[in-house]
């Protein structure tokens, strides 16, 4: 059943409760105490003795993919205030892929590293192309599963260099042990792209492929041997599927391609601009695994442009110092049921990583957008227009416009904390019961279950918006969510806060 008929019948439920609400005797909605399952400030567990409560914590570069009953995320091994003596007392193998589990996608067990060491070959491939430099950690890992076996894909490589190497591992089960099996793609100083952030699809008729790329010469895509797991033809590089204005300083990377099989489309997630500042996630989607990618207005994304929309940037709502960093995302898919992760940097310093998981929702036309706060497991419902009367907390996301200096496309040292109006704050405004807007711009809201919220704010009308239960995590309650889109393809959040 395609998603826009599943939330028409979710909207039509809405209407019932319209009508009988007052003979069911229940009140309009209202938000109440809920305390969040962890807290953001990890400062008190940041030493290397304490890595087995790093569950949400020190996550960089998330993927995850459901095995069973339990989710298996992998991730960069990035950590906060990290320490080479301490981890060496601790035993804490620095430098190899994190691994976490979790039954429900809010509670997570740290679960250790998959790999002993860095492969010799990556090793090997980078430091000699790079003048003995590089080769330090593992990056962005990538778990699928072919038949019985477990691949994950990972990548080693130069910072601020195309110099990398991109392998995979197999094992029978998610949590290994891996056994080595090869290089799928490297690159060097001579190579348009960089062999990092590998992100793979399996289309209905078994075909594999895999994304990957960055700042250097943009995201390219190549076909995989599905019994091999490695390049279908050896040497091959892919094709140019993703690229962004001034390609030259502005950077692309982390893409993430999954296919939804009820509306048809393969869909492209990348990440925009300097990971510890304004990192931004967009997409695009084709009916082609291969591509080309489409973005919200019909541009191709291997076109030199800025792509939209724009799901994830820089925020800050009230009673909260607010997030940056907000990119590098996975996406698992929960039997139907889309949840995107990525990391998110405690402001203002940024230094901290902290997971983000957000429900995904779709809008009438087939685009995904992200819930504006964090998943904690509240059960959903059906919302009728008095219940979105009250006072609410909305962030219009923007693009950051201040011009940063860079270096292979991220923050030079000093740059890492977010300058004057890179932050997307949140506004109060009141929803009345007879549809008037009171705030910092008057205006106007209606609801309706066949076309969900529509906000009117100065000349603009933002349709679509999809109301949702969720946690308010900067005041600890469960409440009223919305998201959606505006007309030039930015997120647009809210929260009701009474």
């Amino acid at each position: 059943m395609c998603k826009s008929i599943i939330q028409a019948a979710i909207l039509m439920a809405a209407t019932t409760l319209v009508v009988s609400g007052c003979s069911l005797g229940r009140q309009p909605f209202a938000p109440e105490k809920n305390p969040n399952p962890w807290a953001d400030d990890y400062t008190s567990v940041s030493a290397m003795k304490d890595y087995r409560l790093w569950g949400t914590y020190n996550v960089h570069d998330p993927s995850c993919r459901k095995i069973g009953d339990t989710f298996y995320m992998y991730s960069t091994d990035a950590i906060f205030r990290e320490n080479k003596e301490e981890a060496q007392e601790a035993g804490v193998p620095l430098g190899y892929i994190q691994v976490r589990k979790s039954k429900d996608l809010v509670n997570w067990e740290f679960a250790g590293w998959a790999f002993p060491e860095i492969p010799t070959e990556a090793v090997e491939h980078v430091r000699s192309h790079a003048d003995g430099k590089g080769a330090e950690n593992i990056w962005a890992p990538y778990l699928e599963q072919y038949k019985d076996k477990f691949r994950l894909y990972y990548c080693v490589s130069a910072f601020g260099k195309s110099v990398s190497y991109l392998g995979m591992a197999e094992s029978d089960s998610p949590e290994g042990p891996w056994q080595q099996k090869g290089c799928v793609v490297k690159t060097d100083s001579t190579s348009v792209m960089n062999a990092i952030d590998p992100s793979v699809v399996i289309t209905e008729n078994g075909e594999h492929w895999m994304v990957y790329g960055s700042y250097f010469g943009g995201l390219y895509e190549m076909q995989l041997d599905p019994e091999t797991g490695l390049a279908m033809r050896a040497g091959d590089q892919g094709h140019s599927i993703a690229r962004r204005a001034d390609g030259k300083k502005n950077n692309i990377e982390a893409p993430e391609i999954i296919y939804d099989p009820e509306l048809k489309k393969y869909y492209l997630f990348v990440s925009y601009d300097p990971l510890m500042t304004t990192y931004n996630v967009r997409v695009g989607r084709s009916d082609k695994p291969e591509g080309p990618f489409f973005d919200l207005f019909g541009k191709d994304m291997s076109e030199e442009t800025n792509n939209y929309p724009i799901l994830t940037h820089p925020y800050r709502f009230d009673n909260h110092p607010g997030w940056a960093g907000t990119a590098h995302c996975g996406v698992v898919n929960d039997n139907g049921r889309y949840f995107m992760m990525h990391q998110g940097r405690l402001s203002p310093s940024n230094q901290l990583m902290d997971l983000h998981l957000r429900e995904i929702f779709w809008t009438k036309d087939g685009w995904p957008v992200v819930s504006p706060e964090r998943y904690a497991a509240i059960p959903q419902q059906d919302f009728t227009k008095e219940d979105l009367a009250g006072e609410w907390e909305i962030i219009l996301i923007r693009d950051s416009k201040y011009e940063r200096e860079l270096w292979a496309g991220q923050i030079l040292w000093g740059e890492g904390e977010l300058r004057e109006n890179e932050m997307n704050v949140s506004v109060h405004y009141t929803f009345t019961p007879d549809g008037k807007i009171a705030g910092e711009q008057e205006g106007s809201w209606t609801y309706t279950p066949e076309n969900g919220l529509t906000v009117r704010l100065g000349n603009e009308d933002i349709q679509g918006l999809i109301p949702h239960a969720g946690q308010d995590w900067e005041n600890e309650m469960k409440t009223i969510l919305f998201t959606g889109l505006d007309s030039h393809g930015f997120s647009v959040w809210g929260k009701r806060i009474k």
